[in-house]
């Protein structure tokens, strides 16, 4: 074991490890929840600290804290931003449901760091002030995860939307066999295929931006219940306007504390709007997965660049590795959600006890979907092949292309065709040409694969 230190807070002494840079409060945390090895993640810590470093220049303002330990707070805090003491934080995710011993855990880091060099700077009545653990975890939840999304999550939407909207203009002359029920039906263009899922990310960054305006609506200036009690009247505004400084995001105080403390509907939406998302990217994977299956005994419309090999026991073999991790991940935010949706109905009175809890899936979801956003963009759309001679065979002996004469010779005579067709494994045109009064140069104008991709009435 290392060697240890006394330290002591409200409740009595503790030993604490001797080079920690927190204190007793948060070695009864970490005592008191060995429940998962999980610390928050470090972005969640960050906003935190960001919170800490705006509270002392806001406070120093005010002229409630003098402007040397603001100037330390400031300094400590910054670091801990910079990510220079990610080990100091290792309270687990499953702790108290305010988050309490997280936020004391950056207190008394910032504490120990900025008393240094002789200079005394307390956890709670400096590093602290004007806040509490039950405005100040709400608070890091929100900015943590608006960060997130705007630096993280949506650039990697924009890519993946531009990747697949440079491919479908590229591929816009490849017609396809169109499926639906897995089964064959009409043809449509791959660029069409590709637009749809622009579409759906495309919408899905429309969900975000809608989210963000509730997500950036602060709890910063409630403390305690909600009343705002130890803080300065102006003290919200300012750490609002503090911390927009800070990030470039455009944050405000919200209406109602009471809802800040009370309730994570902003997080819940959030966590909506991803679950939405992990559905677009399943159901992207999912395609690619079946345009890619084969190659001999599948479609086989597409090759996914090969990246590793696929089997331990079959040479050769090779899997499309990048949508299935895409696919898991998604499966994972999907469930993720669940629990955040749970945590976010657990506001007793005034205050959400599982906010924890609410911040590691938040932020873990925006991760996932990030980085398989990114994955999918670079490694799987921006580099598959089309296998066009596999795309013309079937397209060619397609027996749903008879829809095209529906207008022409009526459901029932286009149904026989089809059905003649598809027995004799025949072209749908030569059948069409035996059992009408149509010529050969009418049904190719009336099947053309390309002109049916233009959707409309065939004259």
């Amino acid at each position: 074991m290392s060697e240890q230190r006394i330290e002591r807070d409200s409740m009595g002494e503790l030993a604490v490890p001797r080079d920690a840079l927190y204190g007793a409060q948060t070695q009864r945390a970490i005592n008191n929840f060995p429940v998962s090895g999980q610390p928050l993640p470090a972005s969640f810590i960050h906003a935190i600290a960001r919170i800490k470093l705006a509270a002392a220049q806001v406070n120093a303002e005010l002229g409630l804290l003098d402007a040397e330990r603001a100037e330390a707070i400031i300094e400590a805090a910054q670091a801990i931003v910079d990510g220079q003491h990610d080990d100091q934080f290792p309270v687990d995710v499953f702790q108290t449901g305010s988050g309490t011993s997280s936020n004391m855990n950056v207190n008394e880091v910032i504490a120990t760091l900025a008393s240094r060099d002789g200079l005394s700077v307390g956890a709670n009545d400096h590093v602290n002030m004007g806040q509490s653990s039950n405005d100040v975890i709400p608070t890091a939840l929100h900015l943590s995860a608006a960060l997130a999304v705007t630096v993280s999550l949506r650039p990697a939407l924009v890519q993946l939307r531009q990747t697949i909207d440079a491919r479908a203009v590229e591929l816009d002359g490849v017609v396809k066999t169109g499926r639906t029920h897995l089964m064959d039906a009409m043809p449509l263009r791959m660029s069409q295929e590709l637009g749809g899922w622009s579409s759906q990310v495309g919408q899905a960054i429309e969900r975000f931006d809608g989210a963000m305006l509730r997500l950036t609506r602060l709890a910063q200036g409630g403390t305690a219940v909600g009343t705002g009690i130890n803080a300065h009247p102006e003290f919200a505004e300012r750490m609002a306007r503090a911390l927009s400084e800070q990030t470039g995001l455009s944050l405000s105080p919200n209406d109602s504390f009471f809802a800040s403390l009370g309730s994570q509907d902003a997080a819940v939406e959030l966590s909506g709007q991803l679950r939405g998302l992990a559905c677009v990217i399943m159901k992207i994977a999912n395609d690619l997965r079946w345009m890619n299956s084969g190659p001999l005994a599948g479609l086989g419309e597409i090759e996914l660049e090969a990246l590793q090999p696929g089997s331990s026991i079959m040479p050769g073999k090779v899997n499309p590795v990048i949508p299935e991790s895409a696919a898991q991940a998604a499966a994972q935010v999907i469930g993720l959600d669940t629990a955040i949706t749970v945590a976010g109905q657990s506001g007793n009175f005034q205050l959400n006890v599982m906010l924890p809890l609410v911040a590691s899936n938040l932020l873990t979801q925006v991760t996932l979907m990030t980085n398989v956003s990114r994955l999918l963009a670079e490694r799987a759309i921006a580099t598959f092949k089309v296998r066009e001679a596999n795309l013309a065979e079937p397209l060619s002996r397609n027996p749903i292309l008879v829809t095209a004469l529906n207008s022409v010779i009526g459901y029932d005579a286009a149904a026989a065709i089809a059905k003649s067709a598809y027995q004799a494994g025949r072209p749908i045109i030569d059948v069409a040409e035996e059992q009408t009064d149509l010529s050969r140069e009418e049904l190719e104008r009336l099947l053309d694969p390309v002109a049916l991709t233009r959707g409309g009435i065939p004259e």
